[in-house]
């Protein structure tokens, strides 16, 4: 069967099948540039429109601007849909006299928001952390289903020095053992990691069963860092992963010349040159490098879907279109010599 955007895929053994290509919510929350109320709508309702029935959203996502708007969105829907969403930070506000933690570091990977709601981020990877971040899901998202939940960016890469203590909070403090309740009650069909760290899963797996897991740049075109060990670790362990980054913040996508961000940074020149020399390949094969791009993940079979983020409508419906684009397969292994030789 030929695989379109739009096929179902299920999602290990928890019942659920998403769509080959998701819907990820993080640009509607601000991500590098303002997004209009009524333009994130139109994106969402292209993306039902188009046949997507996958989205992925976090608490993190705009300090909870995306959680809001997809919710509204998927209520007027018909139900078919899957939903995911974090947990690992709660939103609070700095109002005179209540005590927060200390700011945590800048998270290296986290961009900020240009049209945020005003709430500040506290990790919080701990039993309590875990349930109380679901029900303040749900209420945002004015619904009682979310499908699949995220431990969202735990990792050293991400906490640094702090990740030992944020680890014992989600391992010996509970935290997983919430989300085994939450699916044990009915509550969610199944829950992983949201990571842009490959190593982490690997160490979750240590503790407990994953079901599916949302794994960002670390599998991609240009970057096949989890190829070697992870993915076939997961195959084993039958969790799904959802591929997110495939574009690896934009490079892969961008026209030649265009924008140069690799892993949420400024693009360093070897980088750029190995791209140019896959975009050199795909124009000999007279496709479009995202076109790869978005479909390189879905070569291997641990992959269960791709998600992708658009900022427009038209974004989306042209990621739609290079998904569902016909790739020869020479191509595969021209793109493989060409990033051993870049």
């Amino acid at each position: 069967m030929t695989l379109t955007a739009t096929t179902r895929r299920k999602v290990a053994s928890t019942g659920l099948e998403v769509t080959a290509l998701g819907i990820g919510s993080a640009p509607l929350g601000g991500l590098y540039a303002d997004v209009p109320k009524a333009q994130a709508q139109e994106v969402l309702s292209a993306a039902w429109d188009l046949g997507l029935r996958y989205f992925d959203t976090a608490p993190m996502y705009g300090l909870t601007r995306s959680e809001h708007l997809v919710g509204e969105c998927l209520r007027e829907g018909d139900g078919s849909h899957v939903l995911s969403t974090k947990v690992g930070r709660l939103m609070t506000t700095e109002r005179a006299g209540r005590k927060l933690p200390p700011e945590p570091p800048k998270n290296p990977l986290d961009p900020g928001w240009w049209n945020g709601l005003p709430f500040r981020e506290v990790f919080d990877y701990s039993y309590d952390g875990v349930m109380r971040s679901f029900d303040d899901s749900q209420q945002r998202l004015g619904m009682d289903r979310i499908d699949l939940l995220y431990v969202h960016d735990i990792g050293r890469v991400t906490h640094a020095d702090l990740h030992d203590h944020h680890w014992g909070a989600l391992t010996r403090g509970g935290g997983f053992r919430a989300l085994q309740e939450l699916k044990a009650a009915g509550n969610i069909r199944g829950f992983g990691l949201g990571v842009n760290e490959w190593e982490v899963i690997r160490d979750a797996l240590e503790e407990t069963d994953l079901d599916c897991c949302m794994l960002a740049g670390r599998y991609s075109l240009l970057d096949r860092d989890a190829a070697e060990t992870f993915l076939p670790l997961a195959q084993r362990r039958n969790v799904a992963l959802a591929l997110g980054g495939v574009y690896n913040s934009g490079i892969l996508a961008a026209p030649k010349g265009g924008r140069k961000k690799f892993n949420y940074a400024d693009a360093d020149p070897a980088v750029v040159a190995r791209v140019e020399a896959l975009r050199a390949v795909c124009d000999d094969h007279n496709v479009p490098l995202a076109a790869a791009a978005i479909r390189f993940p879905m070569r291997h079979p641990a992959v269960t879907c791709v998600v992708i983020g658009a900022k427009t409508a038209a974004q989306l419906r042209q990621n739609v279109e290079w998904f569902d684009t016909d790739l020869p397969e020479a191509l595969w292994a021209d793109l493989d010599a060409a990033l051993h030789t870049a």
